[in-house]
């Protein structure tokens, strides 16, 4: 855990010094260093281009569909723990009785979440970023993160401090805790072949439309799918 942590710290000190040293050509008033988000958005996507897509395309096509469902399912059951911490947070104590009772059974009947036998309980997504929306906290400017992708000031704390409570965290042992983490990643990244499909051949500015379409997904998560309607200079 102090090693996650100690990674994420240091990533958030390089990215506040390089979002310090470069900000200047802005466009979008809610991406003010968009030229620091394009640099680590090409650097990451390189990445994902050479190695990450390659291996999640052959973990797609190699792993039998219930093994991938399994592993989804596992997956979903350790979040469901930080979920129910937020949903405590939020004041959501209905959403905090769902999603603790889930994470409960699928833990101990479901073998440790390989089975999600509380399916008919249903299942929510809250982290710290949403708590923060929830009290107030505004994003904050957009931010690209370095492997992690789409975030901004007020989710990357949010990813910074939700690491604390997580199950895989706290795990001691150092090699099953990372070995934990590539796969997950992996299965996560093979989920959204699918959608990137359909980016690919109907974005042109991929960058642009990743930005908007996280800010807007994040707005409508912190308002439970119903935001209010904003409000421009000229009203």
């Amino acid at each position: 855990m102090h090693r996650v942590r100690h990674t994420l710290l240091s990533t958030a000190q390089l990215t506040l010094f390089l979002l310090l040293t470069g900000c200047a050509g802005a466009r979008n008033p809610s991406d003010p260093f968009e030229h620091f988000n394009r640099s680590v958005y090409l650097i990451n996507d390189t990445v994902d281009k050479a190695v990450v897509k390659p291996v999640a395309q052959a973990y797609d096509a190699v792993m039998p569909a219930p093994v991938k469902t399994m592993a989804g399912n596992f997956i979903s059951n350790l979040d469901d723990a930080v979920v129910t911490a937020n949903d405590l947070l939020q004041f959501k104590f209905v959403q905090a009785a769902s999603d603790g009772s889930r994470f409960i059974f699928n833990s101990t009947f479901g073998i440790f979440g390989l089975f999600d036998i509380a399916s008919k309980l249903e299942k929510h997504h809250e982290d710290f970023g949403q708590t923060l929306g929830f009290w107030g906290v505004g994003n904050g400017p957009y931010l690209v993160l370095p492997f992690l992708g789409p975030s901004s000031v007020r989710d990357a704390v949010g990813i910074y401090v939700d690491t604390g409570p997580s199950v895989p965290s706290q795990v001691k042992h150092i090699p099953t805790r990372n070995q934990y983490y590539l796969a997950s990643g992996i299965h996560r990244r093979a989920a959204l072949l699918d959608q990137e499909k359909v980016l690919d051949e109907a974005v042109i500015d991929r960058y642009e439309f990743i930005r908007d379409t996280y800010l807007l997904h994040r707005r409508s998560l912190v308002y439970d799918g119903n935001p209010p309607r904003e409000r421009y200079d000229d009203e």
